[in-house]
């Protein structure tokens, strides 16, 4: 069997806030609670499991989501939409910018919980 990533683990503050914010963004869908989780799950059967643990506990991680074109114009536009900070790099010196490495589009945007999330349509050296 080769190995697959399958799961992951993301500490939220309110667990059902972060995984609907996501879900919303890269129009996926929201899987039934299990347990303290709320899982969404992507196009290639990973999971993010949302957990709810104290706000002074979170340590702030990276996630990024490799997509489409039109998913990234859609994901865009609602990350605009709701007045969402954004920049084109990950140490947010290019505020309000996207970026175009490797020829296609990226942006860096934080989730409910301080996160840093991205959304990129070509892999880092594609």
């Amino acid at each position: 069997m080769s190995v697959q990533l399958n799961h992951t683990i993301v500490h939220s503050r309110d667990n059902r806030e972060s995984a609907e914010f996501l879900a919303h963004i890269l129009d996926l869908e929201v899987g039934p609670e299990w347990g303290p989780f709320i899982p969404v799950s992507t196009a290639n059967g990973v999971t993010l499991d949302f957990a709810t643990i104290p706000a002074e506990s979170i340590t702030v991680q990276h996630y990024a989501f490799l997509i489409s074109e039109a998913e990234f114009d859609a994901a865009f536009e609602k990350i605009q939409a709701a007045g969402i900070p954004y920049w084109a790099d990950p140490h947010g010196k290019q505020p309000g910018e996207i970026n175009h490495n490797d020829g296609g589009r990226g942006v860096y945007f934080p989730d409910p919980s301080g996160h840093g999330m991205e959304i990129i349509t070509r892999p880092y050296g594609g």
